[in-house]
């Protein structure tokens, strides 16, 4: 069980969300929240004009609305902001942008009745998630179609996944207990205000894009086993001398990772080969860089989760609705721009690795990794498809950010296109997956030509890991099934595991 507190949460925390862990809001939070829906109650009933209070929203913030008028003019918001298309977002997604909500208003400065943040825990808690289409949100006024129909599942509009099954939103309250929310004063704009559909998109690229860059050290490891690479680039001396921290982490990962091996033993006098190929060589420049940038996108979209971006901002203590901009998403566009920069590269590097093994001018094997070419292709056209893959991920890791297109008649005349930014991440990780599954295969299948001679224990286990479920290619078989194999050890942490080493990540 994880219990959220606002402002404290880590990225440790949100990612055991994202995987499926049980939550729940820190109840020392409740009196910010009861404070904040009494200064919203005091602010109506002084009648002057508050945007998104008693006033229209976006470019109709002039339109004063009367004071009957003002639980329709929440509901109204919701109904005609849900306008999203699109297939539905993952339940994951979902899951945790509903838990970065539930979060944010428990900071007290949403205005948000304690019931409206109760409904949001039972329905976490009933798994019972809207069903929310992906597209619509240019990331600023706040990730408001996403979030919208967020919001209209919870006044019984739309359509609600409880555990696998969509229903009508209504009949899916009725199912857990629960009745459609009335909107009280500025809560159907605090719900689809802010940019946690962005954020939820951005972390879940960022927990997948970690668990790659694992499983890549692993992989990268073993491939330069194959190759009867040399460990000496990695050595640490090499990295301190440079002093970036991601190089120095990931240099010393792969050192330990080959550490004691038979093959690295076996060609370390005499070798004619003065160096190796950069896709091994230059591993800890080019993982290492990756490293940082992720992790300087997690520093951000960890400062993102603990923060407030719907708008206005209620302050209790004076009684004041603040107007400003904490729903424009540029931090998380960013961030989401630069982990897509470094699941690009972890997946292009691993390719030239593969192209590398399949290389017997390179590298020393089989034409293919296969014992009989010709008859057999061996390894030829997993390679392209790694090709294939990592040339669609660069075309997608062309800055979101860059972009904007204003919006409510130039109102909002500046966006920061997070939210499909962040949204591609998830397909450019698996993407990356499937190719680091492919340098799997293929570095298994390199170390079996060095038979007897064994790898160190760690990258012997990861092996062992692969060997379990797919045995050594000696004949040309069916190829599909031993590439999901593989992407599915990347993807479920199970090859790193295997491996038993500790590697540098990105969340404590």
């Amino acid at each position: 069980m994880i219990t959220l507190t606002p402002g404290t949460a880590t990225l440790a925390d949100w990612r055991a969300v994202y995987r499926g862990a049980a939550l729940s809001l820190d109840p020392a939070c409740r009196d910010a929240i009861a404070a904040s829906a009494a200064a919203v109650d005091r602010i109506v009933a002084r009648g002057a004009p508050v945007y998104g209070i008693n006033t229209g929203f976006g470019k109709l913030a002039s339109v004063r609305i009367e004071a009957d008028d003002l639980a329709t003019l929440q509901r109204n918001i919701v109904l005609s902001h849900a306008a999203g298309v699109g297939a539905p977002s993952p339940r994951a997604i979902v899951r945790l942008m509903m838990a970065l909500k539930l979060a944010s208003f428990g900071m007290g400065a949403s205005g948000v009745r304690p019931a409206t943040v109760a409904m949001i825990e039972a329905m976490l808690a009933a798994d019972a998630l809207p069903v929310v289409p992906c597209q619509g949100s240019v990331g600023a006024s706040g990730d408001l179609a996403p979030l919208s129909h967020m919001a209209a599942a919870m006044i019984g509009v739309g359509e609600i996944d409880i555990a696998g099954r969509v229903l009508p939103a209504a009949e899916a309250l009725r199912e857990i207990g629960l009745a459609p929310l009335d909107l009280g004063p500025k809560e159907g704009l605090a719900l689809l205000n802010g940019t946690q559909f962005s954020t939820a998109n951005a972390l879940a690229g960022l927990f997948e894009a970690e668990a790659l860059f694992k499983a890549a050290l692993v992989t990268g490891a073993l491939s330069t086993e194959a190759a009867k690479g040399s460990d000496a680039p990695f050595d640490h001396r090499i990295h301190a001398l440079r002093g970036h921290a991601g190089q120095i982490a990931v240099g010393d990962a792969l050192r330990a990772l080959m550490a004691g091996s038979a093959i690295r033993a076996s060609h370390r006098v005499d070798d004619p080969r003065v160096q190796d190929p950069y896709c091994l060589r230059c591993q800890p420049q080019v993982m290492g860089a990756a490293l940082d940038v992720l992790r300087q996108a997690g520093r951000t979209l960890e400062v993102e989760a603990n923060g407030v971006s719907d708008n206005p901002l209620i302050f209790a203590d004076t009684d004041e609705a603040l107007s400003g901009g904490n729903f424009h998403a540029e931090p998380v566009a960013f961030a989401a721009d630069m982990i897509a920069l470094a699941i690009c590269e972890i997946g292009s590097i691993s390719e030239r690795r593969i192209a590398m093994l399949v290389d017997p001018a390179l590298s020393g094997l089989p034409a293919f990794l296969t014992p009989r070419p010709g008859l057999n292709s061996g390894f030829m056209i997993p390679q392209v498809t790694a090709a294939a893959l990592v040339s669609e991920n660069k075309q997608r890791a062309y800055p979101a950010s860059v972009d904007s297109i204003p919006t409510s008649a130039n109102q909002e005349d500046h966006v920061s296109m997070a939210a499909h930014g962040a949204r591609r991440l998830l397909e450019m990780a698996a993407n990356a997956q499937a190719v680091v599954g492919i340098e799997l295969l293929a570095a298994g299948q390199g170390c079996d030509f060095h038979a007897p001679i064994l790898s160190s224990d760690a990258l012997e286990r990861a092996r062992g890991c692969l060997r379990e479920r797919v045995p050594t290619l000696e004949e040309d078989r069916h190829f599909h099934p031993d590439m999901e194999v593989a992407a599915g050890l990347v993807r479920s942490g199970a090859l790193v595991a295997a491996a038993g080493a500790d590697l540098p990540g990105v969340c404590a």
